[in-house]
């Protein structure tokens, strides 16, 4: 007999199963048998998960004439054998590692949404096919980093660099690098720092990037001693006007040379010093010279040489190189002279 499940019609009923009956069999009475087609309905009445109550009624139609056509009824238990498949996917719930999610008989019943071979429980990423050896997850670039955990995962790096590649191994992932071929400092954005005058000493540590010099010296040019004799030579004849401090024409040319000498070397520091001859009061010539010092000071500063690297001062009546009798000897006391500082 084939036995139809109303609830496909009437939707799940949960603790009632109708169901429609038909089929063919055999009858007897007493010595007498004949087939019948056999239609009928009954329902069963879940009492527990296994265990209900059936009721049945059922037309028989007889092809023989000494036995007439008749309905037998019939109640009693119904006992479920078997297993339970609550998700319905063809597999006991005994025998089910997820009893409760439709899944794959491969998997004991587990399901692999993205159909990876990594069953949904243990896959890292459920929704996108990838690598059983990356817990279900993907791998774009193939360096064995899972691309939720890649920084770059299109491009195969190392661990250490977050899946990032860094080509010239300087420790500066290349999309960070500004230099990705050339090694070169993370302080410098993975570029080699420049030494645009060649002097071995880099930009960053000189002082003078466009000047050769020594490491001693921060990378700028020492004064030789060929230019401190010029210096020497230069302020030989510089010289004032008694009682004055201002420079003159003749004076201005010699400082001019001196100031094209001295702004070749901007680490070098020079001291100015003002003398005067024995003229007038010792206080009145210490001031003079004073003044002297400075005014070439502000002179040099104005054709670029660096203040800081100037000190003036005046030392009066001291030091005369002639004698202040002649007035030959009081010209030449008028002086100021420059010392290279060490």
């Amino acid at each position: 007999a084939l036995k139809y499940d109303l609830n496909n019609l009437f939707g799940e009923t949960g603790w009632f199963d109708p169901y429609a009956t038909v089929g063919g069999g055999y009858t007897w009475l007493g010595k007498l048998g004949t087939g019948t087609f056999n239609g009928g309905l009954g329902m069963n009445f879940w009492l527990s998960k296994n265990v209900g109550i059936n009721i049945e009624s059922k037309y028989k139609h007889t092809f023989d004439s000494n036995i007439i056509q008749h309905f037998q009824h019939a109640a009693g238990v119904v006992i479920k054998f078997g297993g339970t498949d609550t998700d319905g996917d063809g597999i006991y719930d005994n025998e089910d590692a997820c009893p409760e999610v439709f899944g794959l008989a491969e998997f004991k019943g587990c399901p692999d949404s993205d159909n990876d071979g990594v069953i949904d429980s243990e896959d890292a990423c459920p929704n996108v096919a990838g690598l059983a050896t990356l817990n279900g997850c993907p791998d774009a670039d193939s360096d064995g980093i899972a691309d939720k955990e890649d920084a770059c995962p299109n491009a195969a790096g190392s661990k250490a660099n977050n899946g990032c590649p860094d080509t010239d191994g300087d420790g500066v992932v290349d999309k960070d690098d500004a230099c990705p071929q050339v090694a070169g400092p993370s302080a410098n954005k993975g570029c080699p720092w420049p030494d645009t005058d060649k002097d071995g000493v880099l930009d960053k540590d000189d002082n003078c990037v466009n000047e050769a010099g020594p490491a001693s010296n921060n990378g700028c040019p020492e004064i030789t001693p060929v230019e401190v004799a010029k210096l020497t030579e230069l302020f030989k004849t510089v010289y004032f006007r008694s009682g004055k401090y201002d420079i003159t024409d003749n004076t201005s040319q010699l400082l001019d040379q001196a100031a094209a000498i001295m702004t070749k070397y901007p680490t070098a520091k020079f001291s100015i010093s003002g003398f005067a001859d024995s003229t007038g009061s010792a206080k009145r010539n210490l001031q003079l010279t004073d003044d002297r010092a400075n005014a070439v000071k502000n002179y040099l500063v104005s054709k670029g040489v660096s203040e800081s690297n100037l000190t003036a001062k005046g030392y009066g009546e001291e030091n005369p190189i002639a004698s202040n009798r002649t007035k030959a000897g009081r010209a030449k006391n008028r002086r100021v002279e420059v010392k290279l500082v060490k």
